[in-house]
């Protein structure tokens, strides 16, 4: 898409191409779940007691998605996992998404065997690899993500609409499409906003600048955008940053900043991540944690959502923050694609060196 800000100089896996074809992303991925979820082997309404998503980096932010906006209007209890095991409790009633990008996410695949092994129901959502295999070893469910995606954090749109849809055949997400149709409505006008020079994503992005970003938002789907902020500025623009969440700061991280004043307020910018689904006191915490902080922070800055709808708002959210990152990225002449520190982590694991 043509845009009229200019993309990062260096950008080798098209990152930024990805990104804002996020909107797209999203209707297409809500296309070809409906078009295949009927013909899947689900179980019943009834047969479902809890459900549980596994998945770690990109893929497992799918589920903290599906848990933030789905899981308050549910009749049953949804967990995430981002690790080797699933919960004990996993068994027979239980309804298992096993989400990730590769298809051969270690963690992911040991707590996918470990569900199928306790009966679990599963649905499998990779793009290929061993957990595509064991896919049709088992003759489970399997929906594929979408194609040309350049990394796993590119495609959340691919990765969290399934789950959602899915949920909804069974009965036990209802009005899942109305509410991807208004995220993808509002993620098109904030991509018509990013259009315009000196956009709001550019401005934090400057604002921010060298510092430090610490990320803030309110619980639930304030605390899946601020992680989600975090992960971006980490992978795309290959620089530390921070989160946390409203109101647990409060009862912690409040009370660390009465030391190094001298330090931090060169060093952090604070960003507030701000919805409609807020609770009252939530505001108010805000408003007096900015007023405890601003003084030994260098920047606060102010973000907030737009949308019809928690998952409007919770996919706007995240756009201005990968939009961010890429910004961030940009001013310092970093290619924001390839992650080598993560993959050369993940090269010893595998060969056992250090």
């Amino acid at each position: 898409m043509s845009m009229n800000f200019a993309p990062p100089a260096v950008d080798s896996l098209d990152m930024w191409s990805a990104t804002v074809g996020l909107p797209e992303q999203v209707a297409s991925a809500a296309d070809d779940t409906r078009d295949r979820r009927s013909g899947l082997a689900l179980p019943g309404h009834d047969a479902i007691e809890n459900v549980v998503v596994l998945g770690m980096g990109g893929s497992g932010l799918a589920g903290d998605v599906l848990k933030s906006v789905a899981a308050p209007f549910m009749p049953v209890p949804v967990e995430v996992v981002k690790g080797y095991q699933p919960p004990d409790y996993v068994d027979a009633a239980s309804l298992v998404f096993a989400v990730s990008f590769s298809g051969n996410t270690e963690e992911t695949l040991e707590a996918t065997e470990a569900a199928y092994e306790a009966g679990a129901s599963l649905v499998i959502l990779t793009g290929g690899g061993q957990l595509a295999q064991l896919a049709t070893e088992w003759e489970v469910p399997m929906l594929p993500i979408l194609d040309g995606i350049p990394q796993p954090r590119a495609g959340i749109g691919a990765m969290a609409i399934p789950p959602m849809l899915v949920l909804e055949e069974i009965g036990l997400f209802a009005g899942a499409s109305q509410w991807i149709q208004q995220a993808v409505d509002q993620l098109r006008r904030r991509r018509d906003s990013f259009e315009r020079d000196g956009n709001l994503a550019q401005q934090v992005a400057h604002r921010i600048g060298r510092t430090i970003p610490l990320v803030h938002g309110a619980q639930d789907l304030g605390e899946v955008a601020a992680y989600r902020w975090k992960a971006q500025i980490n992978e795309n623009a290959k620089c530390p940053a921070f989160s946390n969440v409203y109101p647990e700061l409060c009862h912690n991280e409040l009370a660390g900043w009465g030391q190094h004043g001298d330090a931090t307020r060169q060093l952090i910018t604070l960003v507030n991540l701000r919805h409609e689904a807020e609770h009252p006191q939530i505001a108010r915490r805000f408003d007096l944690v900015v007023e405890a902080l601003r003084e030994v922070v260098a920047d606060v800055v102010d973000v907030v959502a737009e949308g019809d709808g928690d998952l409007a708002q919770l996919f706007d959210l995240m756009f201005v923050g990968d939009m961010v990152s890429l910004h961030l990225a940009a001013a310092e002449g970093i290619d924001p694609g390839p992650i080598p520190a993560l993959e050369d982590l993940k090269r010893q694991l595998a060969d056992g060196t250090t």
